[in-house]
């Protein structure tokens, strides 16, 4: 399985309100960037959907480690999604998104890290530039 590094960051313009995410995918020294964007979403819906777009642009399994400053898209990966799966996602915010999540990553073998936001984590740093432009995007076309 190729060992591949996923980071990832999500932002909106208010909550909700125009938002956007950015991914970079690294495999040995290649990266590819991700971005894109939804013109009415949340803070939480953009972090998600990036990790979502990340795993999604794989075309094989993959050793894959998600590393992003959402403590919600972290813990929600390895402490407290299989419970949602239990409770059928009752009272659970986003719950298209985590099923999308789960199957998007069933193919994988996923471990998530926390790293804290605008900490001079480089790669974090770029991802969090990529999803506020998409973000200043989706702002002017609704403008």
């Amino acid at each position: 399985m190729k060992k591949i590094t996923l980071f990832s960051d999500g932002s909106s313009l208010g909550n909700p309100g125009p938002g956007g995410y950015g991914t970079i995918l690294r495999f040995g020294n290649k990266e590819k960037e991700i971005s894109g964007g939804e013109l009415n979403t949340t803070n939480n819906r953009m972090e998600l959907l990036a990790v979502i777009e990340g795993l999604r642009a794989l075309k094989e399994p993959c050793d894959v480690t998600i590393v992003s400053d959402s403590s919600y898209v972290v813990k929600g990966i390895i402490e407290w999604l299989e419970g949602w799966k239990k409770r059928d996602f009752k009272k659970v915010k986003n719950p298209d998104l985590w099923k999308e999540y789960i199957e998007v990553s069933k193919n994988h073998k996923i471990h998530a890290l926390w790293v804290r936001g605008h900490n001079g984590h480089i790669e974090n740093e770029r991802c969090d530039i990529l999803a506020k432009q998409e973000a200043q995007k989706m702002k002017k076309a609704i403008q």
